[in-house]
């Protein structure tokens, strides 16, 4: 996936910060806490879970199967 920033992020104090749309387009939550995460909070809190258990969410299947296609639509 290409980046655009302004788009798909920004930078912020050096940082880089993705985006709502980011998020949508990688279609997943991994459990960063991540600033503009578009997901409801219950399923954030689960991926934050999983991943202080070590088992983080890697991908946009992995997230589907468990949490069901319906929540990856951008």
């Amino acid at each position: 996936m290409t980046l655009e920033e302004n788009v798909d992020y920004y930078l912020e104090g050096g940082l880089l910060v993705f985006t709502e749309v980011y998020h949508l387009k990688r279609g997943y939550c991994c459990g960063s806490k991540c600033r503009h995460c578009p997901y409801p909070k219950e399923i954030q809190a689960q991926t934050v879970r999983l991943r202080l258990e070590g088992c983080p969410i890697k991908t946009r299947e992995e997230f589907e199967a468990r949490f069901g296609a319906n929540l990856v639509k951008p």
